[in-house]
C-alpha cells in the first residue's frame, strides 16, 4: 500500500474508524486518527488506554508493503 492511500483514511472528515489487515492475518483497529503515523514505507500504530490524547502504552511498527487491505469497521448498526 502507498502512504497516500492510507493517509486518505486517516484524514477523512469526519473520521471513520477502520481496520488494517496485514498479510499475516493480524488486524489493527484504528479508532482515532492519532493512533496512526504514516511514513514512506512503514506505519506506527499506537495503543492508548482510555482518552486518545493520553500518552500511549505501546506501539508497533509495520511495513506498508505487508498491508493486505483497509476497510471501515462495521459498527453493527443497521443501515
Amino acid at each position: 500500500m502507498r502512504p497516500d492511500e492510507l493517509l486518505t483514511w486517516v484524514r477523512t472528515v469526519p473520521f471513520v474508524p477502520f481496520r488494517i489487515r496485514m498479510n499475516s492475518g493480524r488486524t489493527f483497529d484504528i479508532r482515532h486518527p492519532e493512533m496512526l503515523r504514516v511514513g514512506r514505507s512503514i506505519i506506527h500504530v499506537f495503543f492508548v488506554e482510555g482518552d486518545p490524547s493520553a500518552p500511549y502504552e505501546r506501539f508497533e511498527m509495520l511495513g506498508l508493503l505487508l498491508i493486505e487491505n483497509v476497510a471501515p469497521i462495521d459498527s453493527g448498526r443497521p443501515a
